[in-house]
Protein backbone atom coordinates (compact mmCIF):
# COMPACT_ATOMS: atom_id res chain seq x y z
CA UNK A 1 0.00 0.00 0.00
CA UNK A 2 0.84 3.43 -0.45
CA UNK A 3 1.79 5.74 2.39
CA UNK A 4 1.49 9.83 2.49
CA UNK A 5 2.50 11.95 5.35
CA UNK A 6 2.37 15.28 4.15
CA UNK A 7 1.74 18.96 5.36
CA UNK A 8 3.11 21.97 7.11
CA UNK A 9 3.72 20.29 9.99
CA UNK A 10 6.76 18.56 12.22
CA UNK A 11 6.33 14.50 11.90
CA UNK A 12 6.41 13.34 8.41
CA UNK A 13 10.21 12.16 8.28
CA UNK A 14 10.21 11.01 11.79
CA UNK A 15 6.96 8.56 10.94
CA UNK A 16 8.38 7.09 8.22
CA UNK A 17 11.52 6.32 10.27
CA UNK A 18 8.86 5.03 12.75
CA UNK A 19 7.60 2.47 9.64
CA UNK A 20 11.32 1.95 8.90
CA UNK A 21 12.09 0.87 12.25
CA UNK A 22 8.65 -1.38 12.76
CA UNK A 23 9.55 -2.96 9.73
CA UNK A 24 12.97 -4.07 10.14
CA UNK A 25 11.92 -5.31 13.55
CA UNK A 26 9.83 -7.53 11.74
CA UNK A 27 12.26 -8.61 9.59
CA UNK A 28 11.18 -7.18 6.82
CA UNK A 29 13.93 -5.58 4.16
CA UNK A 30 13.56 -1.54 3.77
CA UNK A 31 15.22 0.57 1.68
CA UNK A 32 14.81 4.06 2.73
CA UNK A 33 16.07 8.04 0.84
CA UNK A 34 15.88 10.84 1.16
CA UNK A 35 15.59 13.76 -1.84
CA UNK A 36 16.80 17.33 -0.70
CA UNK A 37 18.56 16.78 2.22
CA UNK A 38 21.94 16.52 2.87
CA UNK A 39 22.19 12.23 4.53
CA UNK A 40 23.86 13.78 7.98
CA UNK A 41 20.62 13.87 9.63
CA UNK A 42 20.83 11.79 13.58
CA UNK A 43 17.85 8.96 11.53
CA UNK A 44 20.12 8.31 8.57
CA UNK A 45 23.52 7.67 11.34
CA UNK A 46 20.70 4.96 13.33
CA UNK A 47 18.78 3.49 10.66
CA UNK A 48 22.00 2.99 8.36
CA UNK A 49 22.82 0.89 11.29
CA UNK A 50 19.82 -0.98 11.57
CA UNK A 51 19.96 -4.75 9.94
CA UNK A 52 17.56 -4.94 7.40
CA UNK A 53 17.56 -0.89 6.26
CA UNK A 54 19.34 -0.10 3.13
CA UNK A 55 20.14 3.92 3.35
CA UNK A 56 21.10 5.11 0.16
CA UNK A 57 21.11 8.53 -1.04
CA UNK A 58 20.70 10.36 -4.61
CA UNK A 59 23.88 11.36 -4.58
CA UNK A 60 25.84 14.70 -4.13
CA UNK A 61 23.16 17.33 -1.61
CA UNK A 62 22.30 20.13 -3.85
CA UNK A 63 20.71 22.21 -1.39
CA UNK A 64 16.91 23.45 -1.63
CA UNK A 65 15.10 23.80 -4.65
CA UNK A 66 14.03 27.38 -4.46
CA UNK A 67 18.24 27.91 -3.76
CA UNK A 68 18.90 25.98 -7.11
CA UNK A 69 19.56 28.07 -10.26
CA UNK A 70 18.97 26.59 -13.87
CA UNK A 71 21.65 24.68 -14.35
CA UNK A 72 21.99 23.35 -11.03
CA UNK A 73 18.01 22.51 -11.22
CA UNK A 74 18.39 20.61 -14.77
CA UNK A 75 21.63 18.55 -13.00
CA UNK A 76 19.76 17.54 -9.95
CA UNK A 77 16.52 16.17 -12.00
CA UNK A 78 18.50 14.09 -14.41
CA UNK A 79 20.48 12.88 -11.38
CA UNK A 80 16.67 12.56 -9.56
CA UNK A 81 14.92 10.58 -12.44
CA UNK A 82 18.49 8.24 -13.28
CA UNK A 83 18.39 7.49 -9.54
CA UNK A 84 14.46 6.34 -9.34
CA UNK A 85 15.26 4.27 -12.83
CA UNK A 86 17.51 2.60 -10.20
CA UNK A 87 15.43 2.46 -7.09
CA UNK A 88 12.79 1.04 -9.20
CA UNK A 89 14.91 -1.59 -10.62
CA UNK A 90 15.27 -3.14 -7.41
CA UNK A 91 11.92 -2.14 -5.53
CA UNK A 92 11.16 -6.11 -5.43
CA UNK A 93 13.95 -6.92 -3.53
CA UNK A 94 12.38 -4.45 -0.54
CA UNK A 95 9.11 -5.02 1.35
CA UNK A 96 9.00 -1.23 2.22
CA UNK A 97 10.56 2.01 0.32
CA UNK A 98 10.49 4.99 2.16
CA UNK A 99 11.09 8.41 -0.07
CA UNK A 100 11.19 11.12 2.25
CA UNK A 101 10.61 14.23 0.88
CA UNK A 102 9.32 12.15 -2.58
CA UNK A 103 6.38 14.49 -2.65
CA UNK A 104 8.27 18.29 -3.16
CA UNK A 105 10.75 16.45 -5.76
CA UNK A 106 7.66 15.12 -7.91
CA UNK A 107 5.81 18.25 -7.59
CA UNK A 108 9.13 20.31 -8.84
CA UNK A 109 9.23 17.57 -12.11
CA UNK A 110 12.31 16.11 -10.32
CA UNK A 111 11.31 12.72 -11.71
CA UNK A 112 9.37 11.31 -15.04
CA UNK A 113 5.90 11.81 -14.00
CA UNK A 114 4.35 8.46 -15.76
CA UNK A 115 7.29 6.78 -14.80
CA UNK A 116 6.81 7.58 -11.24
CA UNK A 117 2.99 6.98 -10.98
CA UNK A 118 3.35 3.96 -12.93
CA UNK A 119 5.86 3.05 -10.13
CA UNK A 120 3.27 3.47 -7.74
CA UNK A 121 0.53 1.70 -9.22
CA UNK A 122 2.24 -1.17 -9.60
CA UNK A 123 4.39 -1.72 -6.87
CA UNK A 124 2.16 -0.21 -4.69
CA UNK A 125 0.20 -4.19 -4.22
CA UNK A 126 3.41 -5.38 -3.92
CA UNK A 127 4.90 -3.66 -0.78
CA UNK A 128 4.51 -0.71 1.04
CA UNK A 129 5.77 2.57 -0.52
CA UNK A 130 5.97 5.44 1.81
CA UNK A 131 5.63 9.47 -0.02
CA UNK A 132 6.72 12.31 2.62
CA UNK A 133 6.20 16.03 1.75
CA UNK A 134 4.40 19.43 1.61
CA UNK A 135 2.08 19.54 -0.84
CA UNK A 136 1.72 16.69 -2.69
CA UNK A 137 0.00 16.87 -6.39
CA UNK A 138 -4.03 15.37 -6.11
CA UNK A 139 -2.53 12.42 -8.22
CA UNK A 140 -0.43 11.08 -5.41
CA UNK A 141 -3.38 11.81 -3.02
CA UNK A 142 -5.55 9.96 -5.33
CA UNK A 143 -3.23 7.17 -5.16
CA UNK A 144 -2.61 6.80 -1.96
CA UNK A 145 -4.18 4.21 0.68
CA UNK A 146 -2.87 6.26 3.74
CA UNK A 147 -2.92 9.73 3.57
CA UNK A 148 -2.11 11.48 6.94
CA UNK A 149 -1.75 15.25 6.83
CA UNK A 150 0.29 16.72 9.59
CA UNK A 151 -0.70 20.61 10.25
CA UNK A 152 1.78 22.63 12.45
CA UNK A 153 -0.55 24.23 15.24
CA UNK A 154 2.43 25.85 17.04
CA UNK A 155 6.39 25.18 16.76
CA UNK A 156 9.39 27.03 18.44
CA UNK A 157 10.67 28.61 14.69
CA UNK A 158 7.98 30.84 14.80
CA UNK A 159 9.89 32.39 18.02
CA UNK A 160 13.34 32.36 16.26
CA UNK A 161 14.16 28.91 17.41
CA UNK A 162 16.28 27.02 15.16
CA UNK A 163 15.98 23.27 14.02
CA UNK A 164 18.07 21.28 17.10
CA UNK A 165 19.57 18.43 16.47
CA UNK A 166 17.96 15.08 17.82
CA UNK A 167 15.00 16.51 17.25
CA UNK A 168 14.30 18.28 14.02
CA UNK A 169 17.60 16.80 12.45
Amino acid sequence: MIHLYYGDGKGKTSAACGLAVRSAGAGMRVLFTQFFKNGSSSENRILSGIEGIDVVMPGEYQGRYKNMDDVRRNAVCENYRAFMRELISKAEEYALIVLDEAVSAYGYGMFAKEEFLTFLQKEGVNREIVLTGRSPLPELLALSDYATEMKKVKHPFDRGVTARKGIEF
